[in-house]
């Protein structure tokens, strides 16, 4: 009785061992989620934008420049200065235009008493005319002194008008020689900042070959992001299309806006040769990348934007709230439109292929418009785990 009872004991014990090996085994004979690289399908926003660089700029902004010749005596205002419309912004020395508007009134008087000379000569030329017809009417002239009289008239009267021309040429010089001084006091055209000093005092000014450059005033608000947008891209971008834009000094804060133009044609390289023929590609052997100019403006009422800022611009093309997304990665091609498949991996690790239709994209993340629910399990690369 004793070997049987040995005998069940022994076999109890094989069991309890066979089971607990089979417990042991089961993860491995059938492999749950976590043995799957996947995504979850979340809820939240999206939008589709085109990006680009910028740079910022005022909108409103004038070059003062010096139309007078000379050197700089006087600098009243430094870069950062606020101006208002009509301050007196420098003063040119004033030596050579005073000088020459003296020499203009004195040639304006001498032409004036040599006119003056001319009409009392003209008046005599008259008077002899006069005597001469006279003595005509009594046969006591002869007709070439009358005619002689005649013309010395015609002669004095074009010499008087002669000088009398000769005054107002030199009075319009005089009024010229007069403007010229007044160049020489510069004021600001506009109210505003100046934003950049290029002279010095002292420094000498030669504007009979081209208007130097002193300073620029410009208005801080609003300004405008004069952004590049590649070839690729710039058919999306539409005037009136709302945008965005950070800053790398503005942290988190973003800047919104509306597209106000789109320049038709790109920038010209500065390396580029007006002359010749064939595309640039041609000439140097590979393409180069095509930017075309969007402006945008934003108001700069705090100051915290200022010219020459680098921007990131985005040009909001679509844009949805609270709705499904999953990331792109879990997409495994597209059937047709806007149709693809994703497999779902369960949590007892079952993949199962499931078509869904897709809204816009942001490259990284899509919208669901279809096919899944919040919290679904989206397996990441090619479904080839275990199918069930």
């Amino acid at each position: 009785m004793k070997r049987p009872r040995q005998t069940r004991r022994a076999l109890l014990i094989t069991l309890c061992l066979l089971l607990g090996a089979a417990l042991a085994a089961w993860p491995f004979l059938t492999p749950g989620r976590d043995a799957y690289d996947t995504v979850p399908v979340t809820r939240g926003d999206i939008e589709s934008s085109v990006t680009a660089l910028g740079t910022l700029q005022p909108r409103q902004y004038v070059d003062v420049g010096a139309q007078a010749s000379g050197q700089i005596h006087k600098i009243h205002v430094d870069v950062g200065a606020e101006v208002k419309e009509g301050q007196l912004l420098v003063e040119i020395d004033p030596s050579t235009q005073t000088a020459k508007l003296d020499a203009s009134r004195f040639a304006i008087e001498n032409l004036k008493a040599q006119l003056q000379e001319q009409r009392a000569l003209h008046d005599l030329a008259k008077q002899k005319l006069q005597r001469q017809q006279h003595l005509a009417k009594g046969g006591a002239t002869r007709e070439e002194d009358v005619q002689a009289a005649q013309a010395e008239v015609r002669t004095t009267q074009a010499r008087t008008d002669m000088f009398a021309a000769q005054i107002r040429q030199a009075q319009a010089s005089l009024r010229s020689d007069e403007a010229e001084l007044g160049y020489t006091r510069i004021f600001a055209p506009m109210s505003g900042t100046v934003v950049a000093l290029d002279a010095r005092e002292g420094q000498t000014l030669n504007a009979q070959q081209q208007t130097p450059l002193i300073l620029r005033i410009a208005k801080l608000s609003p300004m405008t992001v004069w952004a590049e947008v590649s070839e690729a891209d710039i058919g999306h971008v539409k005037t009136g299309m709302q945008a965005y834009f950070t800053t790398l000094s503005g942290g988190n804060r973003r800047w919104n806006s509306t597209v106000r133009q789109v320049l038709p044609v790109p920038p010209k390289p500065l390396n580029e040769s007006s002359q010749g023929g064939g595309s640039p590609a041609s000439k140097s052997g590979s393409a180069r990348v095509v930017l075309y100019t969007v402006l945008l403006d934003v108001d700069n009422n705090d100051q915290a934007l200022m010219p020459e800022m680098t921007t990131q611009v985005f040009f909001v093309a679509n844009q949805a709230r609270d709705v499904l997304l999953a990331p792109i990665i879990a997409l495994q091609g597209t059937t047709e439109g806007n149709r693809q498949t994703a497999h779902i991996v369960s949590k007892n690790g079952k993949v199962e292929p499931r078509e869904i239709r897709t809204g816009i994209s942001d490259r990284l993340r899509v919208e669901i418009l279809e096919g899944l629910d919040e919290g679904d399990h989206l397996l990441v690369g090619p479904a080839t785990g275990n199918g069930g």
